[in-house]
């Protein structure tokens, strides 16, 4: 019986940790509405504050590029704040960057660039990944 209470304790605690470090989503931004920019960070924090080592990712692109360009992001600290964190990423398309005639030199330093948001978003969903739209 003893036994037989060690592995069960085991098992859960296996379980319990697994759970935990398995907490991944992305989120897909395409807005430009201020309020939509708070609210993803408002939402990123609020996982970070529940489950600090959840895997958080934003993939920015379309109407939101503003969001990670430093001469018009409203967020700049916040997203410099999210970016120490180890587990958080801000990626930003590429494509969409090339249409507006953006570099990687107007960014918020330590935001990453993806060839493509979108696949972006769907080899995380292939991984498991959940998803989250943020927009009006």
């Amino acid at each position: 019986m003893k036994k037989l209470f060690t592995l069960f304790a085991f098992l859960l605690g296996y379980i319990l940790s697994y759970a935990q470090s398995d907490y991944k989503v992305i989120f897909d931004i395409t807005s430009k509405n201020i309020e939509d920019h708070n609210t993803i960070m408002r939402q990123i924090n609020g996982i970070l504050k529940g489950s600090p080592d959840a895997q958080l990712e934003v993939a920015v692109y379309g109407d939101a590029l503003d969001m990670v360009m430093k001469d018009k992001s409203t967020i700049t600290s916040a997203i410099k704040d999210l970016i120490n964190n180890k587990k958080v990423s801000i990626k930003v398309c590429g494509a969409t960057m090339k249409r507006n005639n953006k570099n990687a030199s107007q960014l918020i330093p330590g935001v990453e660039i993806v060839p493509d948001a979108i696949y972006e978003i769907i080899t995380k969903q292939k991984e498991g990944w959940g998803y989250i739209k943020v927009a009006h």
